[in-house]
């Protein structure tokens, strides 16, 4: 379905498919959310908005990460973790990114891993970076690597795409 929210053009898919991580055997229970097996699947939530980067596009898309997340059932910690670094990932796009291009950002729900990604037309790469603590600026892919599950980061023809998940359990 496609709305016009704020301004804003918006794309919704909500699809539904298996939402167990947990695999039982003989006389045992492992836990296999993390298996490349289990993010390839079908995810349990989905949704995505597309917004221009300018210097509001941070705000919009960390409001709608986390109401989108809430909407899945996803709250506490897991919730601000993923508006906080959201905002950081869609601020880098703003900041080192074209500025006359949309950024997407795409929320899945994969069982017991939100994943977010961030995709913009630039076809620059992050750096992660140790800064000074007084430096004014620099510390985003910092608090992604601190703060997230894991995260990884793709470029190709179209773009530079940056990506987290953060444990819904944690």
């Amino acid at each position: 379905m496609v709305r016009r929210a704020n301004g804003f053009i918006r794309w919704f898919a909500q699809r539904a498919g298996p939402s167990s991580g947990t695999l039982v055997g003989v006389g045992e229970v492992r836990d296999i959310r993390s298996a490349a097996s289990v993010r390839m699947r079908r995810p349990d939530a989905e949704d995505q908005i597309v917004v221009p980067a300018t210097p509001v596009a941070p705000r919009v898309a960390r409001r709608w990460v986390m109401r989108v997340a809430a909407g899945a059932g996803v709250g506490g910690a897991a919730n601000q973790v993923a508006e906080l670094l959201t905002g950081e990932l869609v601020a880098n796009t703003v900041v080192h990114g074209p500025s006359d291009a949309d950024v997407t950002v795409r929320v899945m729900l994969l069982g017991h891993v939100l994943r977010v990604e961030v995709h913009d037309e630039g076809h620059g790469r992050p750096v992660l970076r140790r800064t000074d603590p007084t430096a004014p600026n620099g510390r985003g892919l910092a608090l992604v690597d601190a703060l997230s599950t894991s995260w990884g980061t793709t470029s190709d023809a179209d773009g530079t795409l940056v990506w987290f998940e953060v444990d819904v359990d944690a």
